[in-house]
């Protein structure tokens, strides 16, 4: 029972704990655990003394860099929460969990001013229709009324935000709450359950409103409440929290609850509310529109690799049983034999022989299988269920190691990284020979070369990715190339006439035999065009060569000395004496770029583009975003290195971007002599 209304129980449940970065998950998550009896003391992220955020990353950066997941009781009933990572270049973790868990807690600050950071979690909870709490933290630090925050908030929610809880106020200190649904006032007491108190005359009316309220968002989706609230007819209090549960369950409302995770304070009335009314397992898999299976049905949510256990992964059972030493099936047809199972209390694993329906346990051994990927006990029976989402990379760094033996270490590490956490991608780009690491931001990309130190002893150098450039010609040119040796025995000879001219933009390389006559051989026409192709890779400005036509018109032969070999080179010479006279100019890459941010930050976001050399192509609003923009725009390649960082702190922190490649342009002026000088120099 909870406050007097029976339920039925729904077995093991999952809740996420997401939200902007600061709004206190961790510590929430330290003050549940504490409550629920699974930590001894309470944890203190300034100490760094908390059960989650155990990594050493976490710990030196005093922020959580991953899902912290910690299993645990309350009044009977077993929950796993998991704390995901609040900086928004962390934000994978909480697309990857989110999915799958029955319901969320949405912590926040009382601060109007930072509710825009809000809206991606509100976003893509509702868009997932994952049913979610909004918890207001550190309540006993609020400077406005709870109502204001509210009316703030409700254009970034598409679902109507229910207040579930009214603050007293005692001398400007919010000191306790009104339980509308209870019609009880409580005070809080620090660390300790909060004490029922009569109700203060002076906040009867305002609960009174505030009561009537919550009745009528609840009376939207229920006729009999709206009859009884139309004809004065006091709902039974059963009644109302069956609505709050039902409604809450079908994602059609945001409960909102308030407290203090550092003071303890509101978190048991949270779990009070998040016992009674989240849903079961049942209720997430019909979400995911998992099909009737046989087998137990899990979905990998999380990946670690731990220094002595080797690889792990947190699954969410969805249906059936599993069992340690089980044989499971991806999608893909990949079968591993489960080695090891656990309950996790944030990196502390203790071992469990069996896990049901709504358990979140970590498997080891599951080598082959990767976050996001859906396994079965029965083979051929793994469903395909749709992912939390893939995040595009908005931040590069090119990274190198000290000695080239270490370079297959490098991509092994770099793999397992990618695997912990997806929205980290590895590249060998061929065009400049570099390793490029893509991720979400520089603290999400440093964080991932001090865990190559650390973790793996790889000493690696960083450094910003060079830009692809190009170049190609403005003006045709002929040239004849020789190439005769004599050196005992057979010599070399080779000689050909090139005509080169240029090609429209995208044309790329077109080579073209004119030879009559023969005077250059058939046989040896192949190593003419690969003497071009050879010069190409770096013309006179020092960079590969683009949209030219190359076209050899004459030349003559050896019967003896000449070879395939020799033509080769002789076509060359010819590429680099001509190539100088053909006015070469540099071409940078320009992508086309679409940038999402809050309406209010639009005109900041087109003074960035037009400041990096861009060129805006127009503005839309953003589909299902209220409030939102979609900028259009073309930019230098080199412009949007840092770009993320600058838009970020124009938006508060949300603004992003997505970039495609579009076309070549020619660079000129100081801007062109500058990469040249700097690339002869490198």
């Amino acid at each position: 029972m909870t406050d007097g209304v029976l339920r039925n129980n729904p077995g093991p449940r999952a809740i996420a704990l997401v939200g902007p970065y600061l709004s206190g998950k961790t510590t929430l998550l330290e003050s549940i655990l504490h409550i629920c009896g699974a930590a001894s003391r309470k944890g203190s992220v300034a100490a760094g003394t908390t059960i989650g955020d155990s990594a050493p990353e976490a710990r030196a950066h005093n922020m959580s860099i991953e899902a912290n997941v910690a299993t645990c009781e309350f009044l009977g009933d077993r929950f796993t929460f998991i704390d995901c990572p609040g900086s928004i270049e962390f934000i994978q973790d909480s697309l990857n969990v989110a999915p799958d868990v029955d319901a969320a807690v949405i912590v926040c600050e009382p601060d109007a001013g930072k509710l825009v950071a809000l809206q991606p979690y509100l976003r893509y909870l509702q868009s997932r229709k994952v049913p979610h709490f909004l918890f207001v933290n550190k309540i006993d630090q609020a400077k406005g009324q709870v109502m204001d925050l509210l009316a703030a908030l409700q254009p970034a929610s598409a679902m109507p935000l229910v207040l579930r809880q009214l603050p007293i106020w005692n001398d400007g200190i919010v000191s306790g709450f009104i339980d509308l649904a209870l019609e009880r006032a409580y005070v809080y007491r620090e660390h300790a359950p909060s004490e029922m108190i009569d109700m203060p005359g002076g906040v009867r009316d305002h609960a009174h409103q505030a009561r009537y309220g919550m009745l009528e968002r609840l009376a939207d989706y229920d006729d009999a409440l709206m009859e009884e609230l139309l004809s004065d007819i006091a709902p039974a209090r059963d009644e109302i929290f069956n609505n709050l549960s039902r409604d809450f369950a079908q994602a059609q409302i945001v409960p909102v609850l308030l407290g203090s995770a550092q003071n303890s304070n509101g978190v048991r009335r949270l779990l009070k509310a998040i016992r009674h009314e989240a849903p079961g397992v049942e209720a997430a898999a019909a979400r995911l529109n998992l099909p009737p299976a046989t087998g137990s049905v899990c979905q990998i949510m999380k990946t670690f690799h731990t220094p002595h256990g080797g690889k792990l992964s947190v699954a969410r059972v969805l249906c059936g049983q599993l069992r340690d030493g089980d044989t499971v099936y991806s999608v893909d047809g990949e079968s591993a034999r489960i080695g090891g199972m656990f309950h996790m209390l944030g990196h502390q694993a203790s071992k469990c022989a069996t896990a049901t329906a709504g358990d979140v346990i970590a498997l080891g051994r599951l080598d082959d299988i990767a976050t996001g990927d859906v396994i079965s006990t029965q083979k051929d029976a793994a469903p395909h269920l749709e992912r939390g989402g893939q995040l595009a990379p908005v931040y590069s760094l090119a990274v190198a190691v000290a000695d080239h033996k270490d370079e297959v270490k490098l991509t092994g590490a770099l793999t397992r990284i990618s695997e912990e956490d997806p929205s980290i991608q590895l590249s060998h780009e061929a065009s400049t020979h570099e390793i490029v690491l893509h991720g979400q931001g520089e603290m999400h990309l440093r964080i991932a070369v001090e865990r190559l130190r650390s973790r793996y002893g790889l000493a690696v150098q960083t450094s910003m990715p060079k830009v692809p450039y190009c170049e190609a010609i403005r003006k045709p040119a002929t040239q004849r190339g020789r190439h005769k040796r004599q050196s005992g025995g057979h010599g070399q000879f080779g000689d050909v006439v090139l005509e080169i001219s240029p090609l429209p933009r995208g044309s790329g390389f077109v080579f073209e035999d004119r030879i009559t006559g023969g005077v250059v051989p058939r046989n040896y026409i192949p190593g003419v065009e690969a003497g071009v192709r050879d010069y190409l890779q770096r013309g006179p400005l020092g960079f590969p060569v683009v949209d030219i036509a190359v076209a050899l018109i004459d030349g003559s032969y050896h019967t003896v000395d000449s070879s395939e070999q020799a033509f080769r080179t002789a076509a060359r010479i010819a590429m680099q004496e001509a190539m100088p006279d053909c006015a070469p100019v540099l071409l940078e890459p320009i992508l086309h770029v679409e940038i999402v941010a809050p309406s209010e930050a639009t005109a900041r976001v087109n003074a960035i583009v037009s400041s990096r050399r861009g060129h805006i192509l127009g503005f839309d609003m953003r589909p299902g975003w209220p409030g939102w923009d979609i900028v259009s725009a073309q930019l230098p390649q080199i412009e949007i290195q840092d770009l993320i960082t600058e838009l970020r702190s124009a938006s508060h922190g949300v603004g992003s971007f997505t970039w495609r490649f579009d076309h070549l342009q020619e660079l000129t002026g100081r801007l062109a002599d500058d990469v040249v000088s700097n690339s002869k120099a490198a």
